[in-house]
């Protein structure tokens, strides 16, 4: 399970797909330190093996307790990592107190080949040289580095660029993030149905040759294709349980995913903007657990329109905030699965009885 906290929302780049719609102070009223720790026992509250929390905003390094909330998250027996902004904090110094302070891993945003191409989309010159000067530096620290990637039409075409580039330097995970219409990314494109299937078949054939482990973000159709692929090269059961792509099964939007904004409101995911409640005034373990959102979101039987039918919505169960978006509702379909469900049980038994 994944707890991702926008610990700000207070960042020096103007990113033009900013689900955050970040602005260059922080809101008055973010989460104050002693509710930050008291958050972090909250998430403590959940069983064995317990959640990794992701560190994200704005710009995490903007909060001056960022140090102190890591080491009391450590105590607490949570992995951490940090998804840091390219803005001039982003130092040698920083990443070499990072990993001091225990960081497990580095995650750094890379949406474009060259800096015109990058900072394009970040909105602020230098981003590109920072982002791969630190992305070098943390590699020789020993830092894991994850590079996050928008697929969006005004970045799609680059994709296979920014692969070679990321050749050129230690990389443990390359996350594809297929772009949802909130916040500021409204003004992008999203792929077309067509085009994201294409990018799928891409992305998996070349994660069987890349020296990197490859994922996609609010892209869960990719399991089928992935499963489907699999299946049709002829992989034992065993292999197919042992790839990366199973391991992924059933998590999605609100479900082995939970957001906890920097006002402490608890969504899905960060691009689901729906509340089920507040860290402040109610326990993040009951929220997740018993809410009545996210009881439906754990409920794939639930979901509506081609997703509910689908024989394939216990393992995939579409891009919950992607369907909010289009539909207006986090039960409705995802339309960038272009996937039309089948009466049999074919498809489903690609997942070899995925684990509940």
């Amino acid at each position: 399970m994944l707890v991702y906290w926008e610990m700000t929302q207070a960042c020096m780049l103007s990113c033009k797909h900013c689900r955050a719609e970040a602005m260059p102070l922080p809101h008055p009223l973010e989460l104050a330190h002693i509710e930050g720790r008291r958050f972090l026992r909250q998430i403590a509250g959940f069983d064995e093996p317990l959640p990794h929390l992701v560190l994200t905003g704005g710009d995490p390094l903007s909060r001056i307790d960022l140090y102190d909330l890591i080491d009391y998250a450590r105590a607490l027996g949570l992995q951490v990592s940090i998804t840091p902004s390219a803005t001039p904090a982003l130092t040698e110094g920083a990443l070499s107190k990072l990993k001091i302070h225990g960081i497990q891993s580095l995650g750094l945003s890379l949406d474009g080949s060259s800096a015109q191409r990058h900072d394009a989309i970040r909105a602020v010159s230098g981003c590109f040289e920072r982002t791969i000067a630190a992305a070098k530096y943390a590699a020789s620290l020993g830092l894991p580095i994850q590079v996050n990637t928008l697929v969006a039409e005004e970045t799609a075409d680059d994709l296979p660029a920014i692969y070679e580039l990321l050749k050129s330097f230690p990389v443990m995970r390359w996350s594809l993030f297929f772009l949802i219409s909130v916040g500021r990314g409204k003004a992008l494109q999203e792929v077309s149905p067509e085009r994201g299937e294409q990018l799928m078949n891409w992305t998996f054939d070349l994660s069987r040759k890349a020296p990197f482990a490859i994922k996609t973000t609010e892209a869960p159709s990719y399991r089928r294709v992935a499963l489907s692929r699999m299946r049709a090269s002829n992989l034992s059961a065993a292999e197919i349980k042992s790839s990366a792509v199973y391991k992924g099964l059933q998590v999605r939007d609100g479900h082995g995913i939970v957001f906890v904004s920097h006002l402490g409101e608890v969504y899905p995911s960060g691009f689901l903007p729906l509340s089920a409640g507040n860290i402040r005034t109610d326990s993040l373990v009951e929220i997740y657990r018993s809410s009545p959102l996210f009881r439906a979101l754990h409920s794939p039987d639930k979901f509506q329109g081609r997703c509910g039918l689908c024989e394939l919505r216990q393992i995939c169960g579409g891009s919950r905030a992607r369907a909010f978006a289009h539909t207006g509702s986090p039960l409705g379909a995802d339309p960038l699965c272009r996937y039309q469900p089948e009466s049999s049980t074919y498809m489903a038994s690609l997942a070899y009885s995925a684990p509940v």
